[in-house]
């Protein structure tokens, strides 16, 4: 055993690591070695779980590596170097099913619909419509205090999106090792660029009403005497319960964005922060108590979108997450779309949990749309594929996609069908039931702004 021991082991090698698991048996997946470092004369070894996401990432000591089976990098193989980020976007799986999708709408829209009930829905499909225009962006002066510490750089792309494969290994790891956030310690999950003088801290203080990071918990009760915010900056849009929404201009309110994006960069892989936040506003979801309006999610919108994007980013923060909160964003998301008079749709790539929560949403609104339709003079009743995306503000494009993903649509008799069978009427209506959280429109104070109208951002 001592002759394994003797082994340096170096970055960019691979070999089994003992991952612990709360809820299942401890396993031993393969790894890569990013990071080696030296505690107390102990080494530590940061490693990153092959075909694992990457917020599971972590510090392990040499008792839970499988030297046996250990792999040295390969000498041809390409390290990322420091300065690698890139912002073009290479060809993805998933803009490949986008692409596809698009090539199954012209047969897909012509689908009708047979439920195993016998009442079909047919799906003629629509004339075609005039194509939207988007709208464009701009807003007013922004007074923006430069002693936040944050770093001016140029903006790199039309969106908070970029491509990740050339990331070098600081951005691969977590640097913050823990986030306290009012009642709530986080653990991040990915890296997030706050200045390097914090990453060495074990806990990092956040004002959990303005966002503004602090290195000790004197700073912050220091900070807590002077600041005045008990809710986030912006206007107050939409109020029902104690849940709030409120709308925050990216140039108007550049700090708070700014900081914003930081927290939110910590539980988000998928996207790169740009601190050029002016062409984005932020919508903020938050829970009022005695105390204050808490966040407790986010999403970000381009002010002009040219392909009917009605989100960038979108976060349920982790001490919210699995209680609703996730659907209620969505549901906000579109119905601003709706009040737009848009169809919209989330920016890709989606994260691995973006991804689970927009197809539960998507299912459960269009077999909303389906179930509720009534016969028509003794006919079955006929809806189009255009008709259920206006309805929704949904992208014709997701809804096909929706209806394949649920494997409702099929061929009858020369025409496309959706069959709703009774196993996907009984688990809608079983997840309608645990759904209360919902987006009431009334309670909804909107304008859209038209952008282009108000000159530069």
């Amino acid at each position: 055993m001592c002759c394994y021991l003797q082994v340096e082991i170096v970055e960019g090698c691979r070999l089994p690591v003992l991952r612990k698991n709360q809820e299942h048996e401890d396993e031993w997946p393969l790894a890569e070695i990013l990071s080696v470092k030296e505690v107390s004369s102990r080494k530590l070894y940061y490693v990153h779980y092959i075909d694992f996401n990457k917020r599971l990432d972590e510090w392990v000591t040499t008792e839970r590596l499988d030297m046996k089976k250990l792999q040295f990098p390969k000498k041809d193989a390409k390290t990322p170097t420091k300065n690698g980020l890139s912002g073009s976007r290479p060809s993805s799986p998933e803009r490949e099913r986008e692409r596809e999708r698009e090539r199954d709408s012209a047969e897909a829209t012509q689908a009708a619909v047979f439920p195993a009930n016998g009442n079909a829905r047919r799906l003629i499909p629509a004339p075609p419509g005039r194509k939207r225009k988007a709208n464009c962006g701009g807003t007013d002066e922004d007074s923006q205090d430069s002693s936040d510490g944050i770093p001016s750089a140029p903006r790199m792309t039309g969106s908070l999106v970029s491509d990740r494969s050339h990331d070098d290994i600081v951005t691969r790891m977590k640097n913050i090792e823990c986030i306290e956030l009012g009642r709530h310690r986080l653990k991040p999950w990915y890296f997030s660029p706050y200045p390097q003088e914090l990453t060495s801290l074990p806990i990092l203080y956040l004002c959990e009403f303005c966002l503004k990071y602090l290195k000790s918990l004197k700073c912050l009760q220091r900070h807590l005497t002077k600041c005045n915010l008990r809710h986030p900056p912006g206007n107050e849009i939409y109020r029902k319960g104690t849940i709030s929404f409120f709308e925050i201009d990216g140039r108007k309110n550049k700090n708070y964005s700014q900081n914003l994006c930081l927290l939110a960069k910590c539980f988000l892989d998928h996207k790169t922060l740009y601190y050029d936040t002016d062409p984005f506003l932020f919508y903020v979801m938050t829970e009022y108590d005695s105390k204050g309006f808490h966040i407790v999610g986010y999403f970000s919108k381009e002010k002009e979108s040219t392909e009917d994007y009605n989100v960038a980013c979108i976060l349920t923060l982790p001490p919210y997450q699995r209680r609703g909160y996730g659907k209620l964003l969505i549901e906000f998301s579109y119905e601003l779309s709706k009040v737009e008079g848009k169809t919209g749709t989330p920016e890709k790539p989606l994260s691995d949990l973006g991804l689970l929560s927009y197809r539960s949403y998507w299912s459960q609104t269009i077999l909303e749309i389906l179930m509720d339709l009534k016969p028509d003079n003794g006919e079955r009743p006929q809806i189009t594929i255009n008709e259920i995306s206006e309805i929704t503000s949904v992208k014709k494009e997701d809804v096909i996609s929706t209806l394949q993903y649920l494997n409702l649509i099929n061929y009858y008799k020369g025409q496309y069908i959706l069959t709703l069978s009774e196993d996907i009427v009984e688990g809608h209506e079983r997840a309608m039931q645990k759904r209360h959280l919902r987006i009431d429109p009334k309670c909804l104070h909107f304008t859209p702004k038209d952008w282009s109208k108000r000159g530069k951002w």
